[in-house]
């Protein structure tokens, strides 16, 4: 590995901002990763040329894949900088923002659409106060079993980046909400609620939209199964269709 480490990184001072490259040269540490690299810029931020610059605009939090807030483009594949490590990148290391989210500066952008996606479909479960209700019903092993990956979603929004279907022009809400519906529905206290959720998804925006591309499934840091998610989805929406028309 060379000592020192090539990365480029699109920068854009706002949303009406011109887009340019700037390239940085970062000393090579032992598992380095590519927010440890962001941080360094920020200590000392100074082009390769040796040219001031300022720090570099980005998100991070847990900085162990769980919050999904560093999503962005690392060698043209939307990932979790925090997990990218740079022993198993090819150089020069190229940073974009996602592009499928209103940008706010550098690498940092707006993924409001995604968490209002989850309230549109009602992702959550209702209680009935804030009283202790007691035990509520079981989930059988094997049902728990496929829905625990489901649950492992963090909104990080590399499906929708993936997503051909998801874009500024459409209104679809994207994988990432039609699998939670599935986690939720699944639930049985969650289940009360189906019926709600299932509509939601069959309105615009919903799983009609998809064009069964399969890229959501591939760029999940999660491996969540998210088309088999969208297939189950789209059979609750037939029986729900169904239900409609016999009860109207």
């Amino acid at each position: 590995m060379a000592e020192t480490i090539r990365l480029r990184v699109k920068r854009q001072d706002g949303p009406n901002g011109t887009p340019r490259w700037e390239e940085f040269a970062i000393p090579y540490r032992k598992n380095l990763n590519v927010i440890a690299m962001l941080q360094d810029i920020q200590k000392n931020p100074v082009l390769a040329n040796g040219q001031k610059t300022t720090p570099v605009v980005f998100e991070c939090n847990c900085l162990e894949e769980v919050c999904g807030a560093c999503s962005m483009i690392v060698n043209g594949k939307p990932r979790q900088a925090c997990s990218a490590l740079v022993d198993q990148l090819s150089q020069p290391i190229t940073l974009e923002p996602l592009s499928k989210f209103p940008l706010i500066r550098d690498l940092q952008v707006d993924r409001t659409r995604m968490f209002e996606s989850l309230k549109k479909v009602k992702a959550w479960i209702d209680i009935d106060g804030t009283y202790d209700l007691g035990a509520g019903p079981r989930m059988a092993p094997r049902d728990q079993e496929w829905a625990y990956p489901l649950s492992r979603c963090m909104t990080c929004g590399c499906c929708a980046e993936s997503c051909p279907n998801y874009n500024q022009k459409s209104a679809f809400i994207g994988p990432a909400a039609i699998s939670q519906v599935r986690l939720f529905n699944a639930h049985p206290t969650g289940e009360m609620q189906s019926h709600e959720r299932l509509d939601a998804v069959m309105g615009p925006g919903g799983i009609t939209d998809c064009g069964n591309a399969q890229n959501c499934v591939r760029v999940c840091p999660k491996e969540i199964p998210l088309t088999t998610s969208i297939a189950d989805i789209g059979r609750q929406t037939v029986f729900r269709w169904i239900d409609r028309a016999l009860r109207s």
